[in-house]
């Protein structure tokens, strides 16, 4: 019996907003599969299906256990919010059934069934601002580079579009909307609107309307979608409005057009068309554009006068920053008795980014001296800031166009720096204040060999130099305590979660001998077969097996799930 894989976008999650054929979706099936809290907020429309709940960051085995039901011969729904295929599960559904093999012919049926995105949910609540091109831009790099996301937010702000931002921020990746809105203000005013909508059609919903250059002063979060206004976005008692371009062609203030239907297509109407250029006007207006050019570069001595100044067709994609340069060129300037031409500042005009570290004094030392505090002091300056972590160490966010000087300086005061992200890290104690220090050499060891090494998601190896564990390195995702001269190995700690639970202790007397290598190897077959994303103690329970190590399920309560925020 052939099944069928039906993936679901029910829109914003409000009842109102769920298409029909997405309710006759639902019904019709018999396995529900989704992330817990989507399941939650469609609870009112289930029957007597079986469902499958899994917790965020497992859309591949979600993916992979709706393909695996439907050649069963089942009605699969995989369900998402918003539209499935707007950062939902329609691609990876077909991703895990193209790695299958899988045919339109031969396989398995497949139905998209689309739902309203978060772009057009928040977008009718902020008022009509996507009227004109727009795009769509997450801004989480679990999965996708930074600079690839960094390069489509540049394009993005240089060709005007408005811009819808997904997954803006989250506990842990607070960096990324700094860095948008610093890449947006070289090419928008600081005033272009922006509307902040967190749970659109939700029962905690929250509008704001606020500006670009203030945006970061207002609450963002995961649930919260951004869109960011073009050069014509206008405020109006409250709302965004995107004009399309109405007012070129008709006088919104009037009953009779002064254009007829039949002449508003016409080249007289829309003399910015590029049809409206040939070969030779094309060639004419670039010799005017480039002679405008050498104007701005010769010296001026008044103010132009709005009738003085060429008109110059819009046949370059100039940022706002280097329009308003120029125009800063036309004005002159008093000094003493004399007009000079105005003078830029390259400093406060040049773009630095934000270069993001972690600091900590050693492996086992944990003392600043007083050096080293005031040599980060007077790096950070006024340019960035210092934040203590959880994890025994300094974050550091500093602008700068140099940061090899930085780390140059920072080492040569023997401090360890360390990258921020899904990077391998050793969480050592203080070793009794280095007086039990007899282990300490196989914990730098493990840092020289496996230390600051990508991984599939943050993976922190604890490191206690004796029995008594006092530092929590059995909590970690690996865990190893020093104890009579050998080494206790634990695998698969969850720090964090209603489900938190220690790692599994796998072995007891390792030989110091074999220590760094077994670290080495677990965590270098993690970085290799570990899915984008994937935590290690969810790797360790999919592999069931590492270094002969074989994964225990844990017993733990069984708790009511709740919807995310309660």
């Amino acid at each position: 019996m052939s099944g069928k894989l039906l993936i679901i976008g029910f829109g914003p999650g409000s009842f109102e907003h769920i298409t029909k054929r997405a309710r006759e979706a639902i019904g019709e099936s018999e396995v529900i599969i989704g992330y817990n809290t989507y399941v939650d907020l469609i609870a009112g429309l289930l029957t007597e299906q079986q469902v499958v709940r899994t917790g965020m960051t497992e859309e591949v085995s979600r993916a992979q256990e709706a393909v695996r039901q439907a050649k069963q011969g089942k009605k699969v729904a995989v369900i998402s919010s918003g539209d499935a295929g707007v950062y939902g599960m329609a691609g990876l559904v077909y991703e895990v059934l193209m790695e299958q093999g899988w045919t339109r012919e031969d396989g398995v049926q497949v139905e998209v069934i689309p739902g309203i995105s978060a772009v057009h949910s928040a977008g009718s609540l902020l008022g009509a601002p996507i009227m004109h091109d727009s795009c769509t831009i997450s801004l989480s790099d679990h999965l996708t580079p930074w600079e690839l996301i960094a390069k489509r937010v540049e394009a993005a702000g240089m060709a005007d579009f408005v811009i819808a931002l997904y997954n803006p921020r989250s506990g842990r990746r607070t960096r990324q909307i700094v860095e948008t809105q610093r890449i947006l203000l070289k090419y928008r005013s600081p005033l272009t609107p922006v509307g902040i909508v967190k749970s659109a059609y939700r029962d905690r919903q929250h509008v704001v309307v606020t500006t670009l250059a203030d945006m970061l002063n207002h609450d963002i979060g995961m649930l919260t979608t951004i869109i960011i206004g073009n050069s014509a976005t206008k405020l109006y008692d409250g709302l965004m409005i995107t004009p399309r371009g109405y007012q070129r062609k008709y006088t919104l203030g009037a009953e009779t057009q002064p254009l007829k239907p039949h002449q508003r297509l016409k080249s007289e109407a829309e003399p910015w068309a590029l049809e409206q250029l040939d070969e030779q006007d094309w060639d004419e207006s670039m010799e005017e554009f480039d002679e405008e050019d050498e104007l701005m570069d010769d010296e001026v001595t008044e103010i132009k006068e709005p009738s003085q100044l060429k008109s110059t067709p819009n046949l370059s994609p100039s940022n706002s920053l280097q329009l308003a340069m120029e125009a800063l060129q036309l004005v002159s300037v008093s000094k003493g008795n004399e007009e000079v031409p105005f003078e830029f500042d390259e400093k406060l005009t040049a773009t630095q980014s934000i270069f993001e570290f972690a600091v900590s004094p050693g492996i086992a030392n944990k003392k600043l001296t007083a050096a080293q505090l005031c040599a980060l002091g007077e790096i950070v300056g006024d340019r960035g800031d210092i934040e203590y972590s959880p994890h025994h160490q300094l974050i550091v966010r500093v602008q700068t166009n140099n940061p090899k000087q930085i780390t140059s300086e920072l080492s040569a005061l023997g401090l360890l720096l360390s990258p921020i992200g899904d990077v391998a890290q050793i969480k050592a104690c203080d070793f009794c204040n280095l007086e039990k220090g007899e282990s300490i050499p196989y914990a730098e060891a493990i840092h020289h060999r496996i230390g600051n090494l990508e991984v599939p998601k943050e993976l922190k190896i604890g490191f206690n130099g004796c029995g008594m564990a006092c530092y929590g390195a059995v909590q970690q995702d690996i865990g190893i305590v020093y104890r009579k001269e050998k080494f206790d190995l634990f695998l698969g700690g969850k720090t964090v979660g209603r489900n938190a639970h220690a790692a599994q202790p796998v072995a007891e007397g390792i030989d110091p001998a074999e220590l760094v290598d077994l670290v080495g190897r677990i965590v270098e077959r993690y970085q290799k077969e570990g899915h984008p994303n994937e935590r290690f103690h969810k790797f360790f329970k999919r592999v069931k097996e590492i270094e002969g190590y074989r994964h225990q399920e844990m017993v733990g309560f069984v708790i009511e799930n709740a919807i995310c925020g309660d």
